[in-house]
């Protein structure tokens, strides 16, 4: 199997060759660009596994180059900032970004994170899912970080994921956005709680696509978030 292609987005050669040499290291390879029009036309061509985009570029910001890509392409996203602000976090998982990393960071973690996003889209062989997911409202697929709605596999984000597999752990029961952020998203310090309410709205959007007249995710005003029981 050919290894899997990385593009980086970022205009500190620094950074993009250190990443770059990591990447390789570990049986990628590695393609670098430095401004978001050429990313563009690079992802516009195909073949690409993943790209790391920085947010801060000198012809257009990366959630910029990240809305245009949404417009024709799913291949995951993961940003590199400068800045933690949680508001850009934020945003970037609002544009389609599958992950989120702050500069300074160390390259085998951000390879880690790479390894983790393709393993969720791309199961190995021994860990995919049958071709006909089994009956019924939900079936969750650990190994392969999977989740059937109604006979269809969803096509989820990291966070989606962990998100869903969550609730349907405590069908029925109310979980806060407090205990959500705390299981999920671990190292978000401060993270905002419109992270969780951001994540409910997509995931929503998800199942009605597969069934629209069936309302799962409950909201109940001032406590949480709960999944219908059964």
């Amino acid at each position: 199997m050919a290894p899997m292609k990385i593009l980086i987005v970022d205009d500190e050669p620094a950074i993009s060759d250190t990443l770059a040499y990591a990447l390789r290291g570990d049986g990628f390879t590695a393609e670098s660009c430095t401004l978001g029009a050429e990313a563009l036309a690079l992802l516009g061509a195909g073949g690409h596994d993943l790209v790391v985009l920085d947010v801060g570029l000198p012809d257009m910001s990366g959630f910029d180059v990240c809305r245009a890509l949404r417009r024709h392409s799913d291949v995951p996203v993961l940003f590199l900032t400068a800045r933690s602000d949680e508001v850009d976090r934020i945003v970037g998982l609002e544009l389609g970004g599958d992950d989120y990393v702050a500069k300074p960071f160390s390259p085998r973690e951000v390879v880690s994170r790479i390894r983790a996003i393709l393993r969720r889209l791309h199961p190995e062989p021994r860990r995919a899912p049958p071709a006909s997911p089994p009956t019924g409202r939900f079936a969750v697929d650990r190994d392969g970080q999977r989740i059937a709605y109604r006979g269809t596999w969803l096509n989820l984000t990291r966070y989606e994921y962990q998100l869903l597999a969550l609730l349907l752990t405590r069908p029925g029961r109310i979980l806060s956005r407090g205990q959500i952020m705390e299981a999920i998203w671990q190292d978000g310090g401060e993270s905002l709680e419109r992270t969780v309410d951001t994540h409910i709205k997509t995931l929503r959007g998800k199942l009605r696509s597969v069934h629209a007249d069936e309302e799962t995710i409950l909201t109940h005003r001032g406590l949480g978030y709960s999944v219908v029981a059964g």
